[in-house]
């Protein structure tokens, strides 16, 4: 074959004139098959990676309800010794004191109403709250016929504490705090739970696990 630009004569595999140097047509092409597989490997590499960021870096695992709860009626122990000492006292003070009909008609009324106001407030607190924990979240529902749903993850509880009154330790009830980096409810009290310590230590282990299997400090969020 010939140059294109000074006619001299050129081997056809060669890259470049002898004599003036000009590139031919023969140059070595660059593989676009191998540059286009070797990009669509990136490509997928990268897709891989984004998919292991948005899901921690972590496979993830299918969400298993570990423990659910309502409100305790042991967690109106307190209340309800509270209302039978008053209604005692009272007893003993119009028995000894007045012991008239009228007085003992007003205060069958008065401890009527008391003690009803005790078992309303105990069969509300049954239908209207509501407590799950999952290996990813915590859930706390409350209200009755507008309901308010709490989600937490417990990858963002920071701490969990244990609140008991005397009479609630006797029982193993009492009300658990949860510290979270949750913008909605970074304190949330889960009132009346009964077994509250064990209950607790799972909260704890759980989001201690779900950092650990993140690899995450468990003081790191």
């Amino acid at each position: 074959m010939k140059c294109g630009k000074c006619g001299g004569q050129v081997a056809e595999d060669a890259a470049f004139c002898s004599k003036c140097g000009t590139p031919t047509n023969a140059a070595p092409a660059v593989d676009e098959a191998d540059d286009t597989d070797e990009a669509g490997i990136g490509v997928t590499r990268a897709r891989s990676n984004a998919r292991r960021i948005a899901s921690g870096g972590v496979t993830q695992k299918q969400e298993t309800e570990l423990w659910s709860g309502t409100f305790s009626p042991l967690a109106m122990v307190g209340p309800a010794v509270g209302c039978g000492v008053v209604s005692l006292v009272a007893i003993i003070g119009i028995a000894m004191f007045v012991n008239e009909t009228t007085a003992w008609i007003v205060l069958l009324i008065v401890l009527g109403l008391l003690w009803s106001a005790l078992g309303l407030t105990l069969l509300y607190r049954r239908m209207t709250v509501r407590y799950r924990l999952t290996n990813y979240r915590l859930f706390h529902d409350t209200g009755l016929l507008a309901r308010t749903g709490n989600r937490i993850e417990v990858i963002d509880v920071d701490d969990v504490t244990v609140h008991q009154g005397l009479i609630e330790r006797m029982f193993g009830i009492g009300t658990i705090r949860i510290a979270s980096s949750d913008r909605t409810d970074p304190m949330l009290d889960l009132p009346g739970i009964e077994d509250v310590r064990t209950v607790a230590d799972l909260i704890d282990s759980t989001r201690r696990a779900e950092r650990q299997r993140r690899g995450l400090h468990i003081e790191a969020i």
